[in-house]
């Protein structure tokens, strides 16, 4: 049981405790709580009640400040929104800086508020704008790099932020005259600086500044960073809204110069439009040089690249120029219309890289500045009627040079005199090698080979001819497999889809040019029954079966294709590498009993070998190739024996 005395101290200690809460609840400042225990003590209160009344006001205390602590900070994290719902209307970067400057003073309740920024043409840091100064030192300060807090907010790895109780006392710090001289003046002490990022690196730094001697706590360090982070995103973005301006700005001059000319442009691309359309009618070179005379009101000649006339409107215009210089003015840059002598014009035409020919022009009055405008847009108008005119003559010469190929393939034998001298007025010199290329598409070509083979053929200067679905092609050259490859590269892309391709030659005269079309047929079928569609080849890349399939028999062009490299070995090094060889497929592919067969020691055949897989290629030995190898060996086994020559020595030495 607790005694009587002891319950009446404890409901005084209640009711002290009841009263502390009372002024909490009334939000009672510090001397009130004071003055609860002073008039406790008065009254008589004891010891007990005392210490409990003393114990309560602390924890009152203690709940009060913590109170005004989280006041403070919400206020803090309020002025922090405010200040970046500021900076989110815009406003130039002047009026921006000002804003953060004086709530940066606000916030830390500091003399003076800073800000530095990197100047990209100076290559240092300058103070922009500055607040609560005294004197006009402050703003233009050029910062050399390292110099000051800078050294550790500006540097392009980790900037971090930077304080010192004392600025001018402060050793750690790298001091420069000029800034000394201004912190005097500011008679500054106290300086807090924390870094402006951005995603490359440090923009700038923001600071604060006391007349006094301060130490910064980590919350206001932390408070000031979070208003240079609100900076460094509102700097970028005035810097876009005046970078965007600025191009507008810009856009808007050009605009109104485009404008401008516009509409001088109108009258010149109206006569243009007229000119096109004429071409476009089907109308004919004379027509067109007739409108141009209308036009310009002077008298106008069109001259071939060798400077022949190819029509007048007018009188002929007089001119200084000979022929041959109107034929060397395609190759004048920029090729722009140019004033000849005694007032005459010559306007070159051309496409992409080529010299069409040269407009002549004769006024019969100065001409206005529009009117010599309207030159260039003349000359590209004639230009396209000299191509169109071409055009025709080519889709003409490409008919013949189709069934000239066509007769010199399944046509009837004509003299060889006349089939040489038809193939030299289409610029063909049959008696060059040629090689004769059939392609076969594995798929829907719908008239691409057609219109592809064309293109190829002029670009080789060849022939082409389309035959029961096949394109084929006479090129110059004397590799068929090579042409044949190349066909291949260039056309299957093409398609979309794989092409056979087989090739035979070289053909020296034009009834060679009949055998190589049925040895390229026969090529074909082979490739086809090998599953070799979607490849490209010759009979020569065939091997064996090539030399059988072929008019001429090559046998030596295929042992030299298969064994060739080791025959010349042996004989420029008087080896015995081709008889190894030979001893090796005898004894099954054991280089031991190759070595028995040879009389010399196994280690002697397996370097052997090892040079025989150096000059035949590491796939020497796969079955296909090694069928072509041994079959090789016996044909040159048996040319060697028939020629006299006898098989190779057998103390030749070692390779």
């Amino acid at each position: 049981m607790v005694s009587t005395k002891e319950g009446r101290v404890s409901q005084k200690s209640d009711a002290g405790v009841f009263a502390v809460l009372e002024l909490l609840d009334g939000g009672a400042p510090p001397d009130e709580f004071e003055m609860l225990v002073e008039d406790a003590r008065r009254s008589g209160a004891g010891d007990e009640e005392l210490a409990a009344l003393e114990r309560a006001k602390r924890l009152g205390l203690s709940v009060r400040a913590r109170g005004e602590n989280e006041q403070q900070r919400l206020a803090t994290m309020s002025a922090l929104f405010e200040t970046g719902f500021d900076m989110a209307v815009p406003q130039d970067l002047d009026s921006l800086l000002t804003m953060v400057l004086r709530r940066a003073r606000v916030l830390l309740s500091s003399d003076m508020a800073w800000i530095g920024l990197y100047d990209d043409e100076e290559g240092r840091h300058v103070i922009r704008a500055s607040d609560g100064h005294i004197t006009d030192r402050n703003v233009g300060l050029r910062l050399d790099p390292g110099v000051g807090l800078g050294s550790a907010t500006t540097r392009e790895q980790n900037p971090s932020p930077f304080w010192t109780p004392d600025y001018l006392a402060d050793e750690r710090i790298l001091h420069s005259p000029s800034v000394d001289d201004v912190v005097r003046l500011e008679r500054t002490r106290a300086m807090l600086a924390v870094p402006l990022s951005r995603v490359g690196g440090p923009v700038g730094s923001l600071y604060v500044g006391e007349r006094k001697v301060r130490h910064y706590a980590p919350d206001e360090v932390a408070l000031l960073r979070s208003l240079a982070d609100l900076t460094s995103v509102a700097i970028k973005h005035v810097r876009l809204i005046e970078r965007n301006a600025a191009l507008i700005a810009a856009l808007e001059r050009h605009t109104i110069t485009v404008e401008a000319g516009l509409r001088d442009v109108r009258g010149l691309s109206q006569t243009h439009h007229r000119l096109i359309e004429l071409v476009l009618d089907d109308g004919d070179l004379h027509s067109l040089t007739d409108e141009v005379r209308r036009e310009l009101d002077a008298h106008a000649c069109v001259y071939s690249a060798d400077g022949t006339p190819l029509a007048t409107a007018g009188e002929a215009p007089v001119c200084a120029a000979d022929p041959a210089t109107l034929s060397r003015l395609g190759a004048l840059a920029p090729r722009r219309p140019g004033e000849l002598d005694d007032g005459v014009w010559a306007v070159p035409l051309a496409a992409g890289t080529g010299h069409l020919g040269t407009l002549v022009l004769r006024p019969k009055r100065p001409w206005s500045t529009e009117e010599e405008q309207l030159l260039p847009l003349v000359g590209q108008a004639v230009s396209v009627q000299l191509l169109v005119e071409n055009s025709r003559t080519a889709i003409t010469e490409g008919q013949i040079r189709e069934d000239f190929l066509g007769d010199l393939l399944t046509g009837p034998q004509r003299p060889r005199p006349q089939l040489e001298q038809s193939a030299r007025r289409l610029g063909i010199d049959l008696r060059r090698e040629h090689v004769v290329v059939v392609a076969r598409p594995e798929g829907e070509a719908h008239g691409k080979p057609a219109v592809w083979a064309s293109s190829y053929a002029y670009r080789q200067k060849g022939l082409r001819s389309m035959q029961n679905g096949l394109a084929v092609l006479l090129l110059p050259g004397g590799d068929p497999g090579a042409a044949a490859r190349a066909v291949s590269a260039e056309l299957s892309p093409l398609l979309g889809h794989p092409v056979t391709v087989a090739a035979a030659g070289p053909a020296g005269d034009p009834a060679a040019v009949r055998d190589g079309f049925h040895e390229a047929l026969r090529c074909l079928d082979a490739m086809t029954a090998l599953g070799a569609t979607g490849q490209a080849g010759s009979l020569r890349d065939l091997g064996f079966l090539g030399v059988l399939l072929s008019d001429g028999h090559d046998v030596g062009a295929f042992v030299h294709s298969a064994i060739g490299p080791v025959i010349d070995y042996d004989e420029q090094r008087f080896t015995d590498l081709t008889r190894t060889l030979e001893a090796y497929f005898e004894a099954g592919g054991s280089p031991t009993n190759a070595a028995k067969r040879l009389h010399v020691h196994p280690n002697t055949v397996a370097r052997r070998l090892e040079r025989i897989g150096e000059l035949l290629g590491p796939e020497w030995q796969d079955p296909r190739r090694a069928l072509e190898v041994q079959l090789a060996l016996r044909v040159h086994r048996v040319r060697a024996v028939l020629g006299g020559t006898g098989p190779a020595a057998d103390g030749a030495q070692e390779a």
